[in-house]
């Protein structure tokens, strides 16, 4: 019963096959498919080698992207009072800026044992995607993560955050870690 079964699924199989698989012609050279099936419009342009991509648009004058010149926002982090025990030797900082109220950092900089109070700076350079513009008003979060996941949340980690959104170019900056997970 078993053979049976096999041998009706390999020939169902076989009969719903319908893909044109052209044996191997030894010596045979590639060639342009033909597009004008799928493409109509343009295909022979295409098939002739004339596709032409259109220009990136030349941003800020130069061809360069004006939010790397954005100045950074400048600040400092400190550790809420009652919670520098916390502060272990080791850890990291995610100091992180977000362009709505949640979904993903614009821009990141990770800090490798951080010692407070901590002077920053974060600016198009730390950008998560390069071509998003460092720009518009900014929320910046800062997270003490012990063991160094960005991902993980672990009980006892610190973080906070700055009052208020924050430009490019801002500073006097103040975020404080006054809350633990």
């Amino acid at each position: 019963m078993l053979r049976f079964l096999s041998v009706l699924c390999l020939a169902a199989a076989l009969v719903g096959c319908d893909r044109n698989v052209e044996p191997y012609v030894e010596g045979e050279q590639p060639r342009q498919p033909d597009l004008s099936a799928i493409f109509p419009e343009g295909a022979e342009r295409a098939a002739a080698g004339d596709v032409r991509l259109p220009e990136p648009p030349q941003l800020g004058g130069r061809g360069a992207d004006p939010s790397s010149e954005a100045s950074p926002i400048r600040g400092v982090i400190r550790v809420a009072d009652g919670l520098q025990e916390r502060v272990g030797s080791g850890g990291v900082l995610f100091l992180m800026a977000r362009s709505g109220s949640d979904g993903p950092p614009l821009a990141v900089q990770r800090i490798a044992q951080p010692g407070f109070p901590l002077e920053f700076a974060l600016g198009p350079e730390h950008r998560m995607i390069q071509t998003l513009p460092f720009a518009g008003e900014l929320r910046l979060t800062a997270r003490l993560d012990s063991d160094g996941d960005a991902g993980s949340r672990t009980p006892g980690d610190l973080q906070g955050k700055a009052a208020g959104v924050h430009a490019p170019g801002a500073t006097g900056v103040e975020i404080v870690l006054d809350e633990m997970l």
